[in-house]
């Protein structure tokens, strides 16, 4: 399989600009890049701040871009989302008995739980006791399926303070729900730091991108505020198989010089003679 990973688009109303920056224009700029190099990709998943207000214009303004993607994609909420915005421009979010933007996918790849981290009125993430028996119940049915977690607040710490402080509340819970399951659990994909990030959990490989508009930049010493950065932006493209997963970080508007260095003749390249 093939998984397109983007993150925090952090759509405005058609028009408008976010620290200087034109979203649309970065997530389109994105969708072209995709389309071009990416369109044998069998799904793409956005994990968390489609938008930074959660205006209906910004949804909107999203829907417009996104329909110019030529493979499938999903959307998880993240912390500047809406909930209900979202689900009436997108009618065909999938919500849980509860009404949380979570969703089960059966692929050939595996089982795909797609979480929601959202609550109104704070940046940190929130999973409740609603969505962790829902969690623990997709969990415990999976069977032999090897599992995927898609969910826009990191799992765990990630040594950012500012970033850190607004992480999942209930770390501690959601630990106790998945560590159980940590075996079958072949990756996480998440959002919200801005930041490429690669590492583990429980043993879990996880990992996050820049967002496709503005950067959170890597300073472990500030603890008051978020430190912003003009990185370019980027997605993911994961290569997913039985026995590896290999993910690629593309800065897709990275202006620097391409060239060749030059070419490669096997035939001139001998493993025998190599260490002579």
């Amino acid at each position: 399989m093939k998984l397109i990973h983007i993150t925090d688009t952090h759509f405005v109303k058609p028009g408008e600009m976010l620290l200087g920056l034109d979203p649309k224009a970065r997530l389109d700029a994105a969708i072209a890049d995709i389309n071009r190099h990416h369109a044998d990709a069998d799904l793409a998943v956005i994990t968390g701040d489609l938008t930074h207000w959660g205006h209906r214009e910004a949804f909107e303004n999203l829907k417009d871009s996104l329909a110019k993607l030529s493979i499938p994609v999903k959307m998880i909420l993240g912390n500047h989302d809406d909930r209900g915005v979202m689900k009436s421009v997108f009618p065909e979010t999938v919500l849980d008995e509860n009404g949380f933007v979570q969703e089960v996918l059966d692929l050939p790849a595996g089982r795909f739980l797609l979480l929601d981290t959202n609550l109104e009125g704070t940046h940190a993430g929130w999973y409740c006791d609603n969505r962790l028996a829902w969690l623990e119940r997709q969990l415990e049915t999976s069977g032999d399926l090897p599992l995927f977690l898609f969910m826009h607040h990191p799992p765990c710490r990630l040594h950012l303070e500012p970033m850190d402080r607004i992480g999942l509340v209930q770390a501690d819970a959601f630990r106790d729900v998945v560590e159980p399951h940590a075996h079958k659990i072949r990756h996480i994909f998440f959002g919200h730091i801005h930041r490429p990030v690669a590492g583990s959990w429980l043993d879990i490989p996880m990992s996050t991108i820049r967002s496709t508009n503005h950067q959170v930049w890597l300073d472990f010493s500030n603890r008051d505020t978020i430190p912003g950065s003009s990185e370019p932006p980027a997605y993911a493209i994961a290569m997913i198989e039985t026995d590896s997963i290999v993910i690629h970080f593309h800065d897709y508007l990275d202006a620097s010089e391409k060239y060749v260095m030059g070419p490669v003749n096997y035939e001139d390249w001998n493993p025998s003679t190599a260490a002579e």
